[in-house]
Formats: structure tokens, C-alpha cells, sequence
């Protein structure tokens, strides 16, 4: 089987959008690497983060949606978003964090993983987890320095009303691996494990339903090489009774989306052609940036749009 090759990019609903950024630019210390629009709602920022070159499996998203509710933790979403660090730097993020006024909860173990549970400023569930080898490209222009820098993607964590069916589709479907059990969670892993190939499922049948709102996960995206790569899973998909979306062309990547059996909604993004296929690579998200179908609304978009300071300028919380 042709797998998938891990986390491309994972998609989440803010708040403020300045807020957003002053977080996970200023102290998160990401690039933001494109600046646009949701291209199914362009009234709100699509932004994304990731490292210096945007490279896939790095990428951490945002739909700005301050009107919406909070989101409700529930079945059929994805609870958690765990950011790759290096090994031994956790005591340097728990303490930046502090500085700046985190919502910290606190170190933990899981597989083997030494992690750091927080929030960021409008509840989303995040984990730094420590990794020994990751590749990335790091962000010279960063307020933290390049040997601390978050690596990129490590995994997600999903809650579930049954088990069974997910664990078929992820298995059979896009060809992860059962990889251990511990404290409720089931891990699986794709493309040889390792730090951006991670899933972990717990079942929770008398959870309620999940809803999405700011401070929620909307969709998980997996890697695939390319568009022939993209229509074997697409096929392997519908064959198992799901039904994706026709293939959609985002620009920077090209989409299918499907909800896998429990109902978080999946994506399978393309690698390519990347974020520099229509900015210079010292420019990513600096300006705002459209897609070629969307520049005929230009005046009307950034009209609707708040200005954002980027990058942030950030004053330690007393």
C-alpha cells in the first residue's frame, strides 16, 4: 500500500487574528510563511506557520473566526495539537511561556515522550513534545534561537465514540500502524513512525459530539507526494465507503477532503508546488496573498479585513 507520509499541515480556529499571531510569531517563535484568505469564506485571514521554508508537515493553520463559541472538546474531533522540540528544551519553553502568560498544565510522559501541555490564548489544546532528530529549517529572523526552535508537527490526538471502524479506515485505508497503548490512548503511526507520523485515539463512548469554535482543531491534513499519489488514496477512500471531495486546487497544494469514519475531518494535501511558487522565499507572509481566482476582489477582501502587525511586538506579562 501506497500510505500516506504523515501530517502536511494541521487547520484550527482562532480568535483575534492579532492575537494569534502575536502568539505563535512572537512567542512560539514561527514564521509565518503565508499570509491569505479561507478561500471558502474569504471575510477572515487564513494564516499559516510553519518553519523558514514552509516546508510540509510543519505547517500549523488558523481560520480567524472571533464571532464563533468556544469549541467543544467532543467525539469526531481532533482534543490536541502536539509542536515537535528539540530533546532538552522543554525547561527553556516553560519558561518562556510563563513569561509571556501561557496557560501552562504542566509536564507529562506518553510513549516514551517527555511533553508540556498548554493552551494558547484562546484555549486551543497544544503539547511540546521533546524529539531527538527532526529535520527543519530554521528561522534565522525568530525571536528564539535556532537550537530551541519548534521543529514542526509531531502528531494530533483524536477522541472517538468507537474505536473499531477508525482503526480499520487508518490501518486499511492509509496504511498506519498500530504502534502501542498507554493510559487510554492507542497510538498509530505511518510511514516508519517518527515525529510528525503520529496519531493517538482514545474511545470515549459516552463522550458527547464535539463542535467546532475558536480554540478548536477543524481538520487534520496528511501528506502526499503528488497528484497520481493523491488519486490512489482518494480511490482507496471512496472504496472504503467514505465520501471525498473532488480533488480542490488550494494554490500552494491541492486538497481532498473526506470525514474518516468517527467524523474528524481528513484532508490529503499534495507537497507541492509549495509556498514560493508565488512569493519570494525572503517574503513569505509579509503581504497578504491571494490565489489568482480571488484577485478580481482584491479592494473588497482587504477592506474586510483587520490590519495585522507582523511580526509582533511583544512585552513580557508582568
Amino acid at each position: 500500500m501506497d500510505a500516506v507520509l504523515g501530517l502536511h499541515h494541521i487547520t484550527c480556529i482562532a480568535g483575534d487574528p492579532q492575537e494569534n499571531v502575536d502568539f505563535y510569531a512572537g512567542v512560539l517563535g514561527l514564521r509565518m510563511v503565508k499570509r491569505s484568505v479561507n478561500q471558502d469564506d474569504p471575510t477572515t485571514y487564513h494564516l499559516f506557520y510553519a518553519d523558514a521554508q514552509g516546508s510540509p508537515g510543519t505547517d500549523l493553520t488558523f481560520f480567524p473566526w472571533p464571532q464563533l463559541p468556544p469549541a467543544r472538546l467532543g467525539t469526531g474531533l481532533a482534543v490536541e495539537v502536539a509542536l515537535a522540540v528539540p530533546e532538552g528544551s522543554l525547561g527553556f519553553w516553560g519558561e518562556r511561556l510563563a513569561r509571556y502568560g501561557a496557560a501552562v498544565h504542566g509536564l507529562e510522559s506518553a510513549f516514551g515522550e517527555r511533553r508540556l501541555r498548554l493552551e494558547d490564548p484562546h484555549g486551543l489544546p497544544l503539547a511540546l513534545v521533546e524529539v531527538v532528530e527532526r529535520a527543519f529549517v530554521p528561522w534565522d529572523e525568530s525571536p528564539v534561537p535556532a537550537d530551541l526552535q519548534v521543529r514542526g508537527l509531531h502528531g494530533a490526538r483524536v477522541w472517538e465514540a468507537s474505536l473499531v471502524r477508525t482503526e480499520r479506515f487508518l490501518v486499511e485505508v492509509l496504511g498506519f500502524v498500530p504502534a502501542g497503548e498507554e493510559d487510554g490512548w492507542r497510538r498509530y503511526t505511518v510511514a516508519g513512525g517518527g515525529s510528525g507520523c503520529v496519531l493517538d485515539v482514545q474511545e470515549k463512548p459516552l463522550a458527547s459530539p464535539g463542535r467546532w469554535g475558536v480554540g478548536g482543531v477543524h481538520h487534520l491534513a496528511w501528506r502526499v507526494r503528488d497528484d497520481q499519489h493523491q488519486q490512489e488514496v482518494r480511490h482507496r477512500v471512496a472504496w472504503a465507503g467514505v465520501s471525498p471531495t473532488p480533488v480542490i486546487d488550494r494554490f500552494w497544494f491541492k486538497s481532498v477532503y473526506f470525514r474518516e469514519p468517527g467524523g474528524v475531518l481528513f484532508e490529503l494535501a499534495t507537497d507541492g508546488p509549495g509556498f514560493a511558487v508565488d512569493e519570494d522565499l525572503e517574503r513569505l507572509g509579509t503581504a497578504l496573498v491571494l490565489p489568482p481566482w480571488l484577485e478580481g476582489e482584491r479592494a473588497r477582501i482587504e477592506a474586510a479585513l483587520p490590519r495585522l502587525r507582523y511580526p509582533p511586538t511583544l512585552e513580557p506579562v508582568p
